[in-house]
């Protein structure tokens, strides 16, 4: 008998809670559940928090308040592949809101992502992990922190994946990667080439276009660009250019093909294969302007290796260029100048381009794009330079001011360039003139006060080019452009410096500039500059000894020495030497000055005023008056009127360098007169002088200095009297000599004794001069009592209007002397003319017209006794 035995089914645990299903419509109780032990929950939970930020970037925004993203960074690397692959794959579509990257990034989840790029794992982790990594491949930071942490291999590794999505989103992060150029060097050795040939087969658009995109950024390297030769990159770029239904590719294609035409093996293997042909017969071709842009990028870049200009030329690029030149798009008209800009360096493309090409690229300076100005001038600026026939197309084509409108371009290449232009044009002396009427000179002076260096470079050479003309310096002077010219001398760049020490020199050719750059200060800068052997160079040397040669007063004030061909003009003033660092003064400026005691200021002018001033009959009669020497002031209309007007009459002398007037019938009879018609004559001179300075001091227009009658009556009477002396040693005698139509000494008060020179009172005599006339300026020809000083500037003033070559040498204690070079008498036999001439002091003081050799104890005597 058999039994049966009942068994008892065991009750659950206590502590287990009995399955429950829980529905929730929260994102926040979702959120919660993230942190649950329980697997399923885990993977529940992720599942359902993916469907939500697949719905927008609201909801993304959503979680990350939430605090989801640490949850999720940490179930990443969770246990079960379920909860992992669910975890990456919201991680993957949040990654794509700014917040989300910057919390990613903080949490350092780089590593983590890399880790599930390992082959093992599920492909649908790998497209999410590599689509997270591309979105935050965008920043900088996390270009650095993929490369660092080896996450470049895994990437190239997955390009052969079977899934395009992981293809495309590892080749969009290698894309970004190679953004970078450490990651660029480095994918060379990861063997990244071929893989990226086959993306170019893919039937995805897309994925063709991220690996043509990829190849330009590395193909930029040398090295790089001889293993896609290797592996037939090539052939693959030409046949994509060669398919049709490979439209929207052909422009990427290009822009590849273009990194590799810069090397000349490559570009002659693709001109030998006759790629090159079709190649540019494509882009003549061809009406999309990306396409036409980056063709016209690609010959720019090959034209940068001699070797491959040409080559293109044999191809004859130069037409194809001159086409792209006439399309609608300031894209491609641009990087056709560029091209046409790099090909220029060649004699024969530069010929080639000729009289169409530059007439085009003139016609472009007018257009309103600001890159396309400054890319169509850069062209020009390489087509002119060293070119007379291409310069004349230029000017042929109306270039002259299209180009210094360009000066005023908001692009510093334009202007830098256009100066450029102008400067090449200016080589040719017609040209240069009718740049000039264009006003450049005034449109040059803004570009000086650009802080780009190249402007301030070409803009100062450009002056030098265009300042030797007399009216255009006066035109920069006016339009402000020294004071920007000058501080350019303190450039730190060498070669700013040495171009306005060249503009410097050319536009102090006339007293009026130099004496302005002086007051600004380009003086004391130039002598700092000579000073510093590094940076000295030979304009600044020529520009200081320019400035003081058109500066005589400055010159002869800190030098002490005038030379035979400083000569002294009307303006020149004597205000003795001057200390290194104390500003010279204008005379002006000391005519303005109260009466002091310190040494008198001894002015040349015989200039009479109406022939300083231009009156406006109409608009300042009323407003100034300026004087003349006809106003009837006594005997001196009569004498003023006497003088025949420079204008009027001319003397053609060997060396003169005014033709002086002559003096009337009345005059010489003065001249010969009683000398109480004389002390009447300087008493009237003296009033005129007198009323002519209260007069000037009203004046609120321009200064003038009185003119100085005395003096002009001592020009005259050496015209008539010492200028037919048959030789330069008797007029130089007749000149200082007592006894001969009383001369320097005479008026200077006579020769006198050596041994009573301290006898001679001149400083009290030159006071009562500066009391009469309230003023420390005096003119020379009041001085009737002169020392050294007084009767050497004399001399040399009236030498050189008579056209006696001689010097004017300062020396201590009011001491000057004037030195002159005479030939010597030949002795019998010998031609005078082969003898060379000595050099002689004049003695002006003790014995007039006595001539001692230079070196001589009688000379150095004369020089240094006191």
């Amino acid at each position: 008998m058999s039994k049966k035995v009942k068994k008892e089914v065991e009750p659950p645990p206590k502590d287990v809670l009995d399955p429950l299903l829980i529905e929730s419509k929260t994102a926040a109780t979702v959120v919660l559940m993230l942190s649950s032990p329980e697997e399923e929950v885990l993977a529940k939970a992720c599942e359902a928090l993916y469907k939500f930020a697949s719905k927008g970037d609201e909801n993304k925004v959503t979680l990350h308040g939430l605090g989801a993203v640490e949850h999720l960074y940490k179930l990443i690397s969770h246990e079960n592949p379920t909860i992992r692959r669910n975890a990456v794959m919201i991680l993957g579509i949040m990654a794509s809101n700014y917040n989300v990257k910057k919390l990613l990034r903080e949490l350092d989840v780089t590593s983590s992502l890399i880790s599930q790029l390992a082959p093992e794992e599920d492909i649908v982790i790998h497209e999410f992990a590599t689509l997270c990594l591309s979105h935050m491949a965008v920043e900088y930071t996390t270009k650095v922190q993929i490369f660092e942490k080896g996450g470049l291999e895994p990437l190239i590794r997955l390009l052969g994946s079977p899934d395009p999505d992981v293809q495309k989103n590892s080749l969009e992060c290698i894309y970004l990667l190679m953004q970078d150029f450490q990651s660029c060097a480095a994918v060379r050795a990861l063997n990244v080439i071929p893989p990226l040939l086959e993306m170019l087969k893919s039937e995805y658009p897309v994925i063709q276009l991220l690996a043509l995109k990829t190849l330009e950024l590395i193909s930029k390297d040398g090295e790089t660009r001889k293993i896609l030769g290797e592996n037939k990159g090539l052939d693959c770029l030409l046949r994509i250019l060669e398919t049709n239904e490979f439209s929207d590719l052909h422009a990427e294609a290009l822009a590849v093909l273009g990194n590799c035409l810069e090397d000349v093996h490559t570009l002659r293997l693709i001109q030998q294969t006759g790629g090159l042909t079709k190649l540019l017969s494509f882009v003549g071709d061809s009406t999309v302007p990306d396409i036409q842009r980056n063709a016209a990028k690609a010959i720019a870049k090959a034209a940068s290796d001699p070797g491959n200009r040409k080559i293109l030329s044999e191809e004859e690029v130069e037409k194809c260029l001159i086409k792209l030149l006439e399309i609608d798009n300031d894209g491609v008209k641009v990087a056709a100048s560029q091209a046409i800009s790099a090909m220029s360096e060649d004699v024969g493309s530069k010929r080639a381009f000729g009289v169409q090409g530059i007439s085009q690229l003139v016609q472009l300076l007018s257009r309103d794009s600001e890159e396309v100005k400054e890319a169509a001038v850069t062209a020009l600026a390489n087509l002119t330079t060293a070119s007379p026939n291409n310069a004349s197309s230029v000017v042929e084509a109306g270039g002259f001011e299209p180009l210094v409108s360009t000066l005023s371009a908001q692009r510093d290449g334009a202007i830098a360039n256009a100066a450029t232009v102008l400067t090449n044009l200016a080589e040719h002396v017609p040209f240069r003139a009718r740049i000039g009427s264009q006003g450049v000179m005034s449109a040059l002076a803004e570009p000086l006060r650009s802080t780009n260096s190249q402007v301030q470079s070409k803009a100062a050479l450009a002056v030098a080019v265009f300042g030797g003309d007399a009216d255009a310096r006066t035109e920069f002077r006016n339009a402000g452009g020294l004071g920007p010219l000058v501080e350019l001398l303190c450039s730190k760049n060498k070669e700013v410096r040495r171009n306005a020490c060249w503009a410097v020199m050319v536009c102090a050719s006339d007293e009026q500039t130099a004496v302005e750059l002086c007051r600004l200060g380009a003086l004391e800068i130039l002598e700092e500059i000579n000073l510093s052997t590094a940076r000295k160079n030979n304009f600044s040397e020529a520009a200081l000894e320019k400035l003081l040669d058109n500066n005589l007063s400055q010159k002869y004030s800190q030098i002490g020495y005038l030379s035979s061909s400083n000569i002294i003009t009307d303006g020149f003033y004597d205000c003795g030497r001057i200390k290194p660092g104390v500003k010279f003064l204008s005379l002006e400026e000391l005519s303005m000055q109260e009466l002091t005691d310190r040494r008198a200021i001894i002015f040349i002018n015989t200039k009479p005023q109406e022939d300083l001033t231009v009156q406006d009959s109409q608009d300042s009669s009323s407003e100034l008056t300026v004087l003349s020497p006809s106003i009837s002031r006594g005997g001196n209309r009569e004498r003023a009127s006497s003088v025949v007007s420079p204008m009027e009459e001319k003397q053609e002398l060997p060396g003169q360098q005014y033709s002086l007037t002559k003096t009337s019938t009345k005059e010489k009879g003065l001249r010969k007169g009683k000398e109480k018609k004389e002390e009447e004559k300087m008493k009237e001179d003296t009033q005129v002088i007198l009323q002519v300075q209260d007069e000037i001091k009203v004046e609120s227009s321009q200064w003038l200095p009185p003119p100085d009658f005395i003096l002009l009556d001592y020009i005259n009477a050496a015209f008539t009297t010492i200028l037919p002396l048959t030789t330069t040693r008797e007029q130089v005698v007749a000149l200082a000599h007592i006894n001969c139509n009383r001369f320097v000494a005479d008026k200077m008060g006579g020769p006198i004794e050596r041994d009573k020179l301290h006898d001679f009172s001149w400083q009290l005599h030159i006071s009562e001069i500066e009391f009469e006339l309230k003023c420390n300026v005096v003119p020379i020809g009041k001085v009737k009592k002169g020392t050294f000083c007084h009767r050497a500037l004399l001399f040399k003033v009236i030498a050189d209007r008579i056209g006696i070559l001689c010097s004017l040498v300062r020396g201590e204690y009011n001491r000057a002397w004037n030195e002159v070079k005479l030939v010597d008498d030949s002795p019998q036999g010998i031609p005078q003319l082969l003898l060379p001439p000595q050099e002689y002091i004049v003695d002006l003081m003790f014995e007039p017209g006595f001539l001692m050799k230079q070196g001589s104890v009688q000379a150095d005597q004369y020089k240094q006794m006191y």
